[in-house]
């Protein structure tokens, strides 16, 4: 289209996307850019007509030819006018090699699958207000006093890259709460949790069993702030599933995992809450 094209956008710029992500009802956290572009500054693109930004996409890639797609937003008054599949192909381009994952929302599932990408497992978003319980453990502690290894080797095998960067900025971000279950020396879990700009959100949330991930769950939440918890679920984790409803949290809206290229294999038996739709 004439005076449209597609850019790698500025980290500022990023701050806008976050802002559209916002109105769309997807609620990202307060502090995510940051965290977000260091991954990959170059994997977030923005679609200027005349001039003005018009639509975005984030196509991050991870080492080992991963790659996850998100942020991808048209202007509402410009959808309909090709805008969005000029930048989805400029966005292909840049994970060209790798196996592509992404979340989708309901309304874009079929383009998605018409582009090629597959079905994995749905991801269900669950909120409500804080659980009233308390967490029984004893064992959990900081999980920035935990040695940075044993964090990151439970993030590899339930993500599909190695993402050492990302994590060290993530349990780290303004506001934000990071705890480890640890069990006669043993990493059993972690989670984090951060201000949204509607309530707090948890994620990641791993661990060993469901025991765990609750007592994680309600401690995580009972460092937050007033307003509404929510928690990303893997629905193929039948578990994490039965947590969501245990802490009487209840379905917001959905998302399809989805992947362009072979499905990574991870363990999502301990996968008991999504980092973030954004950036998987």
């Amino acid at each position: 289209m004439k005076g449209y094209r597609v850019r790698v956008m500025s980290r500022a710029e990023l701050d806008l996307a976050v802002d559209w992500a916002r109105a769309e009802g997807w609620n990202p956290g307060l502090h995510d850019a940051g965290a977000f572009h260091a991954v990959d500054p170059e994997g977030f693109l923005i679609g200027e007509l005349d001039g003005e930004p018009a639509a975005c996409i984030s196509v991050v890639r991870y080492p080992e030819n991963f790659g996850f797609l998100g942020f991808y937003i048209v202007r509402p008054e410009l959808r309909g006018r090709g805008l969005g599949w000029d930048l989805w192909r400029a966005g292909l381009r840049h994970l060209e090699g790798c196996t592509v994952g992404l979340d989708g929302v309901v309304a874009q599932q079929d383009n998605y699958r018409k582009s090629g990408f597959a079905l994995a497992y749905r991801n269900i978003r669950y909120g409500g207000a804080p659980p009233a319980g308390t967490s029984s453990a004893a064992s959990l502690v900081d999980a920035r006093t935990v040695p940075f290894d044993r964090l990151l080797d439970w993030d590899r095998a339930l993500f599909p890259a190695p993402r050492a960067g990302f994590l060290s900025n993530w349990i780290a971000l303004p506001g934000a709460s990071a705890l480890a279950a640890v069990v006669d020396g043993a990493l059993r879990g972690f989670g984090v949790i951060r201000p949204c700009h509607t309530g707090s959100k948890i994620g990641p949330l791993y661990a060993a069993d469901r025991g765990t991930a609750r007592d994680l769950a309600l401690a995580l939440a009972a460092t937050a702030g007033d307003g509404p918890i929510f928690l990303d679920v893997p629905e193929v984790n039948r578990d994490a599933v039965l947590l969501a409803e245990e802490l009487g949290l209840t379905p917001q809206f959905e998302t399809a995992r989805m992947h362009l290229g072979p499905a990574p294999a991870i363990d999502t038996a301990r996968l008991f809450g999504v980092t973030t739709f954004e950036l998987g």
